[in-house]
């Protein structure tokens, strides 16, 4: 059976029985791969699935999905059927919330760029509910990975900030108090953009930390977003 160039859909043949079998197909797979989403990538075991649902094989696939490592196995007609990805075909997995590219051998998260050696400039952001601390600054879990350059950090205050003596606070890190910056507001929606006057790079994993622009704080929560870039080796030979 004839099948399309980039998405493999089947085509009908000429006086062929049981059309419909071959036009679900190639629906299924059309569903499947345009605006592609990912229940999971490196899953080995067939799940119990709705029709439509897309994974990305795992390396030992094992059941109905042996010998298809490195595909994506789409539930169509109550069966598998298997996708060879190709080079540069995008996706989201829905498990990470994470845009995907495929290089050739694997799918890379967070993408815009790969090289056929599998290098890839990756633009990603990181954040988290961060509750703060009573005292005269409040530092986070370590955002900021080894090796990122930071663009810049943005927050909105999701529960008032309160303290006694605040009237504003900063956002930075150690050393660098007010980076990201300096008379953010306390209350419901209040929100920082700040960005790197030049490229900021971090070698080791970092907190960031909020100090208040006098006393000390008491309670308050902020949702905080670390923006950066990070280099991805080619990979193994």
């Amino acid at each position: 059976m004839a099948e399309t160039y980039n998405f493999g859909m089947p085509l009908l043949d000429a006086a062929q029985a049981q059309k419909h079998v071959t036009v679900n197909e190639a629906i299924a797979r059309a569903d499947a791969v345009a605006q592609m989403r990912l229940k999971s990538r490196g899953v080995t075991v067939p799940p119990v699935a709705v029709d439509g649902a897309a994974y990305g094989i795992g390396v030992g696939a094992s059941g109905d999905w042996a010998g298809q490592d490195g595909n994506l196995a789409v539930q169509a007609n109550g069966g598998w059927v298997f996708i060879s990805p190709r080079p540069g075909w995008r996706g989201w997995d829905e498990s990470t919330n994470e845009a995907l590219i495929y290089d050739g051998v694997n799918w890379q998260a967070d993408a815009v760029s790969v090289s056929a050696g599998g290098a890839g400039t990756h633009w990603r952001v990181a954040e988290i509910d961060h509750v703060i601390t009573a005292g005269a600054s409040s530092a986070t879990v370590n955002i900021i990975p080894d090796g990122a350059q930071v663009v810049g950090v943005t927050g909105r205050v999701i529960s008032a900030i309160t303290g006694t003596g605040v009237a504003s606070w900063q956002l930075g890190v150690a050393g660098a108090v007010n980076r990201y910056g300096s008379g953010l507001g306390l209350g419901l929606n209040a929100w920082a953009k700040g960005l790197s006057g030049q490229p900021q790079t971090y070698y080791a994993d970092t907190p960031l930390l909020l100090t208040p622009d006098a006393g000390t704080f008491s309670a308050g929560t902020v949702r905080l977003c670390v923006h950066y870039v990070e280099l991805g080796v080619p990979r193994a030979v």
